[in-house]
């Protein structure tokens, strides 16, 4: 009788372990993903901090921080807005 109580309580645990393996593996990638996205979070704020610090020390020095295309022909941020709203609104006019 002592080993039949046994195998019931070790085949109940196995059908335990294999019905509730879906639920382990999906917590599983979840953390995987939390940790992922605190990494991605980490580099980005770090990005921006460098993105900023050297904003200010260009804005201070008078750094020139421009992209170069060949025939040296520099863009600015305010070229390439300008630039970038003329393409939306020929996009929205061609639509009607």
């Amino acid at each position: 009788m002592h080993t039949k109580s046994s195998s019931t309580t070790t085949i109940l645990v196995v059908l335990l372990i294999a019905l509730s393996m879906p639920i382990w593996i999906g917590i599983a990638g979840g953390i995987f993903g939390i940790i992922a996205g605190i990494f991605g979070a980490v580099f980005g704020i770090m990005g921006a901090v460098a993105g900023a610090v050297f904003h200010v020390f260009g804005w201070l020095f008078g750094w020139a921080f421009a992209w170069n295309w060949p025939f040296h022909f520099h863009w600015n941020g305010f070229t390439i807005l300008v630039i970038a709203v003329i393409i939306i609104l020929l996009s929205r006019s061609r639509r009607i």
